[in-house]
């Protein structure tokens, strides 16, 4: 569900036509729905309802103040991985109390800076952490709120670089070492493990790997409450997955919460999930112009002015994105590759494309790119990172200024 639409063969966002947009804006462009992503975060939350959960976006996905700050304001917390996005979270006006903190490698600095920002809750990815962030806190003189990161070991049907719970995985520990954890929990005297936290992958299109969890993790949590160990919360981390085909119809917020709310009933916990590119994906275009068009034996090819600095995600994983014209033709459709300026054969953004062939200026549409698209950007070949538009019902406007050629060499000597 979005709102990209044609009407009189423009294509719109919500009621704003695009192309004058990025003639004013220039390309690439990456312009959100503010009424998409505010109506998938609603769906969400309306479907959860049942369990009062603590919502909070994985900033990951995208990480522009001015997003965040709209989703803040409707009661989402925040899922932060960095001092950075520690940083980004407070300026979105994000009350600490609604910020948890995930991430295999935290620093000693990082950590310092959410004990003295009173974040809610900490997830612990291993007992070296676990003991690092007893003895910052102990030094502070406070109680930490943590939950531990279990690895469940599933595995499901994604790229390998989105599962993040195979039992070869980096992430998490081990139920035997939590479970040693819990039994030992007095010896972490300035900590409150009052949780478990686990996050499968991303793009996950159906509550299956998220059940296959639960029948693991719901016998756990009983095996350690039989301890007399007080628990509050159960973290099912994100990954619900957004549609990047026409065809696709991944499961909807009332199929995952019909899956999961009677395991979740029967943890007796608390529920906290942290989705990005279910609410992200869809609310976001990269809009890219033509340079040229050539052919290479059998092959079309379409070159324009977005590359893999802009949106990775193609040349990384494989992925697919719909490619679309900002202007609709009767013309007969071929098949393109569509490549960017970036001097790698990698660089793509969609390959056997079906276009009408576009001339030199004409304009083109990436959609899905709202989730790890421009927070996977770079300036590599010294490519300046593309401006951020935001739609609202009639009104666009700037919410990041394209980079300037001073920006590329700023802090160096």
């Amino acid at each position: 569900m979005d709102y990209f639409n044609y009407q009189k063969n423009k294509l719109f966002a919500e009621e704003v036509e695009l192309e004058g947009i990025a003639g004013k804006f220039g390309t690439p462009l990456y312009l959100y729905s503010q009424r998409t992503l505010v109506e998938h975060f609603e769906k969400l939350a309306r479907a959860l309802k049942p369990l009062k959960p603590l919502i909070c976006y994985s900033l990951k996905a995208n990480g522009n103040i001015n997003l965040g700050k709209i989703l803040v304001k409707k009661g989402a917390g925040l899922d932060i991985v960095s001092g950075g996005e520690l940083f980004r979270a407070l300026k979105m006006g994000c009350p600490p109390e609604r910020i948890v903190y995930a991430g295999v490698g935290k620093t000693v600095q990082e950590i310092n800076s959410a004990l003295d920002k009173k974040i809610f809750l900490f997830n612990v990815e291993s007992v070296e952490e676990l003991e690092l962030i007893n003895k910052l806190a102990s030094k502070k003189r406070r109680k930490q709120k943590v939950a531990l990161r279990l690895n469940p070991g599933v595995s499901f049907y994604t790229h390998k670089y989105l599962q993040t719970a195979k039992s070869e995985s980096k992430f998490g520990l081990g139920f035997p070492e939590a479970l040693k954890i819990f039994k030992n929990r007095r010896e972490f005297f300035a900590l409150s493990i009052e949780g478990v936290h686990i996050h499968l992958g991303s793009q996950i299109a159906n509550p299956a790997p998220y059940l296959k969890a639960l029948k693991k993790i719901v016998p756990f949590l009983d095996k350690v409450q039989g301890l007399g160990v007080k628990l509050n919360w159960l973290d099912l981390g994100g990954g619900l997955a957004a549609s990047y085909r026409e065809k696709e119809k991944p499961s909807t917020a009332d199929d995952f919460a019909r899956a999961i709310i009677p395991w979740v009933k029967k943890s007796r916990l608390k529920l906290i999930i942290e989705p990005g590119r279910f609410i992200m994906g869809n609310a976001g275009v990269l809009i890219t112009k033509v340079l040229f068009s050539k052919k290479v034996r059998s092959k079309n090819f379409l070159i324009v002015d977005a590359g893999m600095n802009d949106l990775i995600r193609p040349a990384l994983y494989g992925a697919y994105h719909q490619i679309i014209p900002l202007k609709k033709k009767d013309s007969g459709k071929a098949a393109f590759d569509v490549v960017g300026p970036i001097c790698e054969s990698g660089d793509f953004l969609g390959k056997d494309i079906l276009l009408p062939k576009p001339e030199s200026g004409e304009m083109l549409a990436i959609r899905g790119a709202g989730a790890y698209g421009f927070t996977l950007s770079s300036n590599y070949n010294g490519r300046r990172r593309a401006a951020e538009v935001l739609v609202s019902g009639k009104k666009a406007r700037l919410i990041r200024q394209r980079e300037t050629y001073q920006d590329l060499i700023r802090g160096e000597n």
